[in-house]
């Protein structure tokens, strides 16, 4: 978890090769009415976010029941949300990505096509809740060294 452009889809896809896991991509489950509200560099609120988190939380149960690890790359900047998502998942686990205004900023400057626009970045980092419980990653780091923290931590 972490704000838009800290990495989320890339570690996922990561520790899913590296457990012989799944990953999953929370962008790939937002409604289009969520995309168009971001692109168009609205912010979303919890209303429009129930659903989707809902939705998120089922795909979880369905990747739990494979019995093997799976790993969402999801935003989820809120502790309620955290909670909408993990609900009846005493296993999860979150990983959060953490990283500096300036350097996400940086990042999402370099990406093209993507939905999220980097002015909504600040909004992200107003609205983060830093999680107490997670595995905290410091994204200014390569990526093979998170993989090797993340290793460490579990």
């Amino acid at each position: 978890m972490g704000v838009s452009g800290s990495g989320k889809t890339t570690m996922a896809r990561m520790l899913a090769r590296a457990t012989g896991g799944d990953w999953l991509d929370a962008d790939d489950f937002h409604p289009a009415e969520n995309k168009a509200k971001m692109s168009a560099g609205i912010p979303l609120t919890d209303d429009d976010r129930w659903g989707w988190l809902e939705r998120l939380n089922a795909e979880l149960h369905i990747a739990a029941g494979k019995g093997k690890p799976v790993f969402l790359a999801c935003s989820a900047l809120k502790q309620k949300y955290r909670d909408r998502l993990t609900t009846e998942l005493p296993q999860a686990r979150f990983i959060y990505l953490k990283g500096s205004l300036e350097l996400i900023a940086s990042r999402m400057a370099k990406r093209k096509n993507h939905f999220m626009p980097a002015r909504l970045l600040e909004s992200q980092f107003s609205t983060l809740e830093e999680p107490a419980d997670a595995i905290v990653l410091d994204i200014s780091k390569p990526v093979d060294q998170l993989l090797e923290d993340f290793q460490r931590a579990v």
